[in-house]
């Protein structure tokens, strides 16, 4: 290990994976304004459950958390009762 190698371990700045653990993205709840709201249900009543091409409409947003969004807000309705 180098001077610059031990320098970085003792001030924090380690090689270790900045990315948060894979529990922590679920149990954080994605807020959403309330236009995003609107385009994905108008863009779900369009193109139905194909998340990737709804979160391509939505810039920073991924498939993932629309589905996710769209799970707990709409899982009791049936898809043709929801409108907006």
């Amino acid at each position: 290990m180098g001077e610059s190698d031990r320098h970085r371990s003792s001030n924090g700045h380690s090689r270790q994976d900045p990315k948060p653990k894979e529990g922590r993205s679920e149990e954080t709840k994605v807020e959403f304004s309330e236009d995003e709201e609107m385009l994905i249900v108008r863009m779900f009543n369009l193109v139905g459950q194909r998340w990737s091409l709804i979160a391509g409409r939505i810039p920073g947003r991924t498939a993932e958390e629309i589905e996710k969004y769209w799970s707990s807000r709409h899982s009791s309705q049936s898809e043709s009762q929801i409108e907006r």
